[in-house]
């Protein structure tokens, strides 16, 4: 017995010498004394050799390490950085307790090129992160954060082998403390090959193959502190074909600067996630919960929010412990950081209904600041120049965990503002492709991770030319130059309610589409209303620039203040629970509390309509639009637009300046004007969209639009849209719309007409309203609505089709002999008849009675025109004559084809 007790110490304490390295004496001599005494005590010899060797090993790590490490710079803090002068590599140190936690990286595109998606400042990743040792090698993993349970839970079991982490890389250990058992790793083959997939972007964006250069790259700035870790590596690209591109001197070879943060995650800090509510707008992180099996709802959705907490927890209004601190970064031109300032700060007013006083600050970064705008610990209002971009961002960095916003850089581009820098007539400058009158709408969103980029582009330039055209009205419709004072007032309210909006998005809310209907039209314009309850119910919303109507004395162009909705949104996320309580206080202990404040959604200015809710059925929920009546306020902007060209011609150009700005200013009036036509379509089979939840009231979700609103909506259309005056112009104005000459980079000539299409313009938008009008989703909703609703309360598919038909045949229709048809006419009803005609022949997809109806329409137009050319009107000019009897013969031979393919 007494022998195995030996044997026991022998190995423990030879087994310690192996591992620490110290010398016990009184081991090495019980050893020997006993292999002296025993033959049969095995592998004490080989125990000795082996701690010879391991020690020798042990001599040769800790030279690695000191050799990895020798000339260089140490930077302590979350993770221990060493850097040489003259080595380009960098040297991470990892602690044995940091292994397996987790950490948040962020990735920030800090250079662009200035054009093509490819822009300062944008957000590429964030994520969960942890390193894992697996024997030499260690592993860099992004957490799975998409599915969880408790942690005495059973399921954390299966949770592990059913859904798995992300192994980005697996990076070699380059040596190991044998003391402290740190362990070190070269960040060159982490952050020096292309971790952040710009590769990728590049192909996606510039639709050309580039490759890293890893002999031209290298890191930039380095910073390590006790929280966070900030590191820029400065990547170098090269195509042998290049791309087109034109800021790039060569576009061969482009450099893009990436800024990584690496930072610990907050814990045990007091912070309560806490849960969402479809009724407020709110981004949210979700995740399926594994341990709530008999729960109706798989998910649980936190919202994401930053960790306010009061200083005084029984004051109603209390200073928070901690502020939300914006930092106007040092790029910013001047004369805008009153207006950025301000429009941060309005977000005051809605937290001071939440219990906090000033929870927002605003501060100026320094000229000689020794930090960076894309430091994590930095919340940053940043200026970046591009070509073509024209957009601003507030995106935010969120624990995945559990919703709480850790970082915000909201990013504006020069062109939003550079073109009212100086004169209102300099507004609308002369771009690529300006004339070209798209619809931009709300794109869908971009298939690359810079999330929902495509739509902030298409945002920036449509908010950018509604601002345009407040500048145009400042002097088209006042009759009078304005002076320089308005001038910087005007420009101030557009950049405070920009900025409002992108601060909204950082304080973790979504869009509110239908937070521009609060106010009547006639309400508009009286700042008694504007400045205590605000112009619009939420400056979440895509809001147009509030032109007054002629003879109404104009009041703000945006808003001033924030909205009701805004305010009871920043209650619901914001306001601390009456009891709070850390210690006893969960997620779910929450729901009274909040459901509480939800439960005053039905009321009108707290309306919620977002991204997924704006297509094309509820007229009240869109972008661009504005008051309780869009039929109302369309008409009015549509009546500005036609005053606005009418006069255009007196005002501009200036003498000395290119007849070039005229074009372009009379390309984005029209454009102005069938923008606010089109937002009369929605009326059309048009239904309002409740978020509400069931109560005692039992109001249905879905109200169609009435009767009444859609004839009248049909009759504005006619007037502004398809009848024979919609679109009167001064002939001396068409023949001054010269376009512009130049041609060099970034200012390419248009492959189009010298002269102004003017047929092709009003042709393409009279298309567009009438196609949208005879859609097949709208149809479908048209029958479903008849449907739903009391006999003779519905706008039903017969009276669509012949009230247009009516409207857009008015020469044959209903007339003993037919009329001289203007060629802006006949190019209408062409379209109309085309649309008839793939209907009747199958080649578009609408419901069976819609072509039965098409076929009907068809008939009796055929039947007019062919009534109407019998009386051989001798005041039918050619045009008029060729064109209805191609047309009766279109019909005709379409309806034998239908008979045939039957």
């Amino acid at each position: 017995m007494n022998n195995w007790i030996v044997k026991l110490t022998v190995y423990i304490l030879l087994f310690y010498n192996l591992l620490f390295g110290t010398n016990y004496a009184f081991a090495n001599q019980a050893a020997n004394t006993y292999v002296a005494q025993s033959n049969n005590l095995p592998g004490i010899e080989q125990l000795a050799t082996a701690e010879y060797r391991f020690k020798e090993n042990r001599k040769e790590d800790l030279w690695r390490y000191r050799e990895a490490i020798k000339g260089t710079d140490k930077l302590e803090g979350l993770f221990t950085i060493y850097r040489g002068e003259e080595d380009s590599k960098i040297y991470l140190e990892l602690k044995p307790e940091q292994l397996n936690k987790n950490y948040l990286c962020t990735v920030t595109l800090e250079s662009g090129i200035g054009e093509s998606g490819i822009y300062s400042g944008l957000p590429l990743q964030d994520f969960l992160f942890y390193f894992r040792r697996v024997n030499n090698r260690l592993h860099f993993v992004v957490r799975n954060v998409k599915f969880r349970t408790e942690q005495d839970e059973p399921e954390l079991r299966s949770l592990a082998r059913s859904f798995s982490d992300s192994v980005l890389y697996a990076l070699e250990i380059d040596s190991i403390d044998p003391y402290s058992k740190n362990i070190l790793i070269n960040l060159n083959h982490l952050l020096m090959q292309d971790f952040p997939g710009l590769t990728s972007l590049l192909k996606y964006y510039l639709r050309a193959d580039y490759r890293l250069e890893e002999n031209t790259s290298y890191f930039g700035d380095v910073g390590s502190f006790p929280f966070n870790l900030e590191i820029e590596s400065v990547y170098s690209f090269s195509s042998p074909e290049g791309a087109y591109l034109v800021t790039l001197p060569d576009s061969r070879a482009l450099t893009l600067k990436v800024h990584y943060s690496f930072s610990q995650l907050p814990e045990n800090n007091g912070y309560i996630p806490r849960l969402a509510d479809d009724r407020v707008g709110y981004f949210i992180t979700a995740f399926q919960d594994f341990s709530k099996n008999n729960g109706k709802e798989p998910f649980v959705r936190y919202i994401n929010r930053w960790h306010l907490e009061p200083s005084d927890p029984n004051a109603p209004l209390s200073p928070p412990k901690k502020p939300i601190v914006f930092w106007i970064e040092n790029a910013v031109p001047l004369e805008y950081r009153d207006a950025i300032r301000e429009g941060v700060l309005m977000w005051n007013q809605a937290f001071a209904k939440a219990g906090f006083q000033n929870a927002i600050e605003v501060r100026q970064m320094p000229d000689d600041a020794d930090w960076h705008p894309a430091d994590v610990r930095y919340n940053t209002i940043r200026w970046f120049n591009s070509l073509d971009a024209g957009f601003a961002r507030g995106p935010a960095r969120v624990n995945p965990l559990t919703g709480e916003i850790l970082d915000a850089d909201i990013i504006v581009d020069a062109n939003m503002v550079r073109s009212i820098q100086q004169e209102y007539r300099a507004l609308i400058a002369e771009k690529v492709g300006a004339e070209h009158l798209g619809d931009c709408g709300v794109m869908p969103n971009s298939q690359f991770p810079i999330q929902n980029s495509d739509s902030d582009i298409c945002y920036g330039a449509e908010f950018s030319d509604q601002a345009a055209m407040g500048a145009l009205a400042l002097s088209l419709l006042q009759n009078a130059t304005p002076t320089s004072d308005e001038m910087k007032e005007y420009v101030h309210q557009y950049i405070r309610s920009l900025i409002a909006h992108e601060v909204g998005h950082t304080l973790g809310l979504r869009h509110n589409f239908h937070g521009s209907t609060m106010l009547a039209p006639q309400e508009l314009n009286n700042t008694e209303v504007t400045h205590t309850k605000g112009l619009v119910g939420s400056v979440m919303d895509y809001l147009p620039v509030n032109i007054a109507p002629q003879g109404t004395q104009q009041g703000d162009y945006f808003p001033a203040v924030v909205g009701p909705y805004d305010e009871w949104a920043i209650e619901y996320g914001y306001k601390p629970h009456p009891d709070f309580s850390v210690e006893a206080m969960m997620p779910e202990a929450e729901k009274p509390f909040l459901e509480k404040i939800a439960l005053a959604s039905p009321q009108p200015e707290l309306s919620y309509a977002t991204d997924e809710d704006i297509w094309d059925i509820n007229p009240l929920a869109n972008v661009w639009d504005m008051s309780s009546d869009v039929l109302v306020y369309s008409q009015w902007q549509m009546d500005n637009a036609r005053a606005m060209w009418q006069r255009l011609d007196l005002h501009y150009p200036l003498r000395g300046e290119s007849y070039s700005d005229l074009r372009v200013l009379f390309s984005s009036i029209l454009r102005y004007y069938f923008r606010n036509a089109s937002l009369l379509t929605q009326y059309i089979a048009g239904q309002s969209f409740g978020r509400h939840h069931a109560d005692e009231s039992m109001r249905p979700s879905f109200v169609p639009v009435s009767l009444e609103q859609q004839r009248q909506v049909l009759a504005k259309l006619q007037e502004y849209v398809f009848a024979e005056d919609a679109f009167s112009f001064p002939p001396q104005l068409l023949n001054q719309l010269a376009p512009s000459r130049w041609q060099h980079w970034g200012n390419f000539i248009p492959v189009s007409r010298l002269d102004y299409p003017i047929h092709e313009r009003i042709q393409r938008f009279q298309a567009v309203i009438l196609r949208s009008l005879l859609d097949s989703d709208r149809l479908n909703r048209l029958r479903d609505i008849e449907f739903k609703t009391p006999p003779g309360q519905a706008l039903s598919m017969p009276v669509l089709f012949s009230t247009l038909q009516e409207d857009i045949w008015t020469e044959v229709v209903n007339t003993k002999e037919p009329k001289p048809i203007s060629s802006l006419r006949r190019s209408l009803q062409r379209e109309h008849l085309n649309i008839l005609l793939d209907m009747v022949l199958r080649t578009t997809d609408v419901p069976e009675d819609a072509r039965t109806l098409a076929w009907f329409e068809l008939r009796q137009l055929r039947k007019a025109i062919d009534a109407g050319l019998k009386h051989q009107n001798e005041n039918l000019d050619i045009y008029t004559q060729a064109h209805l009897e191609e047309t009766s013969d279109r019909i005709t031979k379409a309806l034998n084809a239908g008979l045939l393919s039957r």
